[in-house]
Parts: structure tokens; C-alpha cells; sequence
């Protein structure tokens, strides 16, 4: 059975959405394939007529530090979404501002996946528990969407409409790529996963953390952490309880009831008891923090 009919490589992102656009029947963004091509394969989603691979877009596949046209006095990371995994684990950008998101995306897959899968791809996909947008949504990350009415930025939990299900629309909508602030001082990120090897890695449970640290306090934070909902989740409460506090014994168990108290995890034959992933929040919030807390 043919998957595809026609395979089109783009050049840049206007011919990428003109390809898209014009297909006189469904079209499909393709970077690295891992999950769109397997998912033709074996039958999950439906033939379509036309790939647009945007591997080749320049401006998909780079790495860099970009002036904010909001702030002039501000700069941000910017990272293509045709990025791939091992690119950002090899980036000195990328360690020197998001290390929660290399430490991310050094987990995904094996090497031969990580080479060959983008940024953009996880993130399109739209799994609560794709390992880089857990840790995008801890760095506070903003995407950039072009269409053929422009580009626009919007939050990156925005994509998101459930399990598998993004808001992009498909043959009118590009995910380029993705903005991110730059660290500043005592300020740093880390990203911890829980897996079992089910054929593939599949996460029981993954968190990340952003934090600011002033002397001996949390001054600010940003916790993400999936599976725990349809969507990847913030963990509002828990960062409400550890801003202003020094991360002692007491306020990481104040943390952990506040995290407990607006994840929604659910025993999963694939994944691990309910009883057991709440048990795992603890160790991941501890190990997360710390780690941010060390390094800020």
C-alpha cells in the first residue's frame, strides 16, 4: 500500500507552505519521520498525498541567539524546529542557556532516533509526555508559527488540544521553530524521566524545572511534568509554594502535596500505578530542584 503519493522537498518556508497549501489532496510536514512515518506504516493515520520535508529550510535548522524585536535590550535562543536531538545535546547555545532541555533530549530514543529526529516533530506530535516539551514548558518557550497570512509567536502549550491532538492546522499552518529566554545569573534548569523499556523508552514520568535563586531562596520557578493530564502540565500551585522559600525538607513536602493536589495521574498498563507515579513525583521534584538549585 502506497503511504504518500507525492514527496516534495522544501527550500524555504514559503515554498514549504506553498506545497502544503496547494496539495490537491492531504498534506503532511515531515522532519526526521520517526513518528509520523511509523504512524502511516502501521496504519494510525491515514494515507496522505503529499510530504513536505522542511529538512532542507534554512531557517528550520539552526541554532542561535536572535535580538527580541519586542525589546531590543533582550536577546533570545532560538531554536529551528527541523533541529534535530543531537544537534541541541551538541549545542554550546543550548547548554549555556536551556540545560534542562539537552538533558531532555539526550533521552529520547536511541542514538540512530536522536539523530534523526527534530525538535519540532516532539512537539508537533503533541504527547503529554514528549520529553522535549516537558522541558520547553519549564523554560517558559514560545513557538513561532508561519502561515500565509505571516508569522506569529504564541505560548507553546497553546499547540496542545490533547493526546496526540495539536492545534496547528495542518496544510495551512509551519512550526518553524521555537524562542527562548536567555539564562541569566542564578538562574538555571534541569530535567529528570522515569521509563521502562516497552520496545520503545516509554516515560512512567518526566519533570522539569526552572528556578532563580537569591541567596538562599527560591526568588522564582517553573515546574512542567507529564504524563499527569491530557496535556503537558505546569505545576502552578507547587511553584506559588516554593517561591519565597529555601528548598529544606518542609517546603519541598509542602510542594509535592501542592503538585499532588492538581496533577491527575491514573494507573496505565503501559506505564506504571497510580500509587507508584505519585510515589515518583517526590523523587523527581527533589532531584529536578536540586539539581536547578545546585547549578543556579
Amino acid at each position: 500500500m502506497t503511504h504518500w503519493q507525492n514527496y516534495h522537498l522544501a527550500r524555504s518556508i514559503p515554498d514549504a507552505l506553498q506545497a502544503l497549501t496547494t496539495a490537491p489532496g492531504p498534506a503532511r510536514i515531515v522532519g526526521g519521520g520517526t513518528d509520523l512515518l511509523l504512524d502511516l506504516q502501521q496504519g494510525r493515520h491515514p494515507p496522505v498525498h503529499t510530504l513536505v520535508d522542511v529538512t532542507a529550510v534554512p531557517e528550520m535548522t539552526v541554532i542561535e541567539i536572535r535580538a527580541d524585536r519586542r525589546d531590543a535590550s533582550a536577546g533570545r535562543l532560538y531554536i529551528g524546529a527541523g533541529v534535530t536531538h543531537s544537534q541541541i545535546v551538541a549545542s554550546p547555545f543550548v547548554a549555556a542557556h536551556a540545560q534542562a532541555l539537552i538533558e531532555a533530549c539526550g533521552l529520547v530514543g536511541g542514538p540512530q532516533v536522536r539523530n534523526t529526529a527534530t525538535l519540532g516533530g516532539n512537539v508537533a506530535h503533541a504527547l503529554p509526555a514528549a520529553d522535549g516539551a516537558i522541558a520547553l514548558l519549564a523554560l517558559n518557550a514560545t513557538v513561532e508559527i508561519a502561515s500565509p497570512e505571516g508569522t506569529r509567536r504564541a505560548p507553546l502549550i497553546d499547540l496542545y488540544r490533547g493526546p496526540g491532538r495539536s492545534s496547528l492546522e495542518p496544510q495551512r499552518e509551519l512550526l518553524t521553530g521555537f524562542y527562548l529566554p536567555l539564562r541569566g545569573g542564578r538562574q538555571a534548569s534541569a530535567f529528570r524521566r522515569v521509563m521502562r523499556p516497552q520496545g520503545v523508552a516509554l516515560p512512567i514520568l518526566n519533570m522539569a524545572c526552572w528556578l532563580e535563586r537569591i541567596g538562599d531562596v527560591i526568588s522564582d520557578v517553573r515546574i512542567a511534568i507529564g504524563p499527569a493530564s491530557p496535556l503537558p502540565v505546569r505545576a502552578k500551585s507547587a511553584e506559588s509554594t516554593l517561591r519565597g522559600k529555601s528548598p529544606d525538607s518542609e517546603t519541598l513536602a509542602a510542594a509535592l502535596a501542592a503538585l499532588l493536589s492538581e496533577v491527575h495521574l491514573r494507573t496505565s498498563p503501559h506505564r506504571a500505578t497510580a500509587e507508584y507515579r505519585r510515589h515518583l513525583c517526590s523523587v523527581l521534584l527533589e532531584d529536578t530542584l536540586q539539581s536547578a538549585w545546585e547549578r543556579a
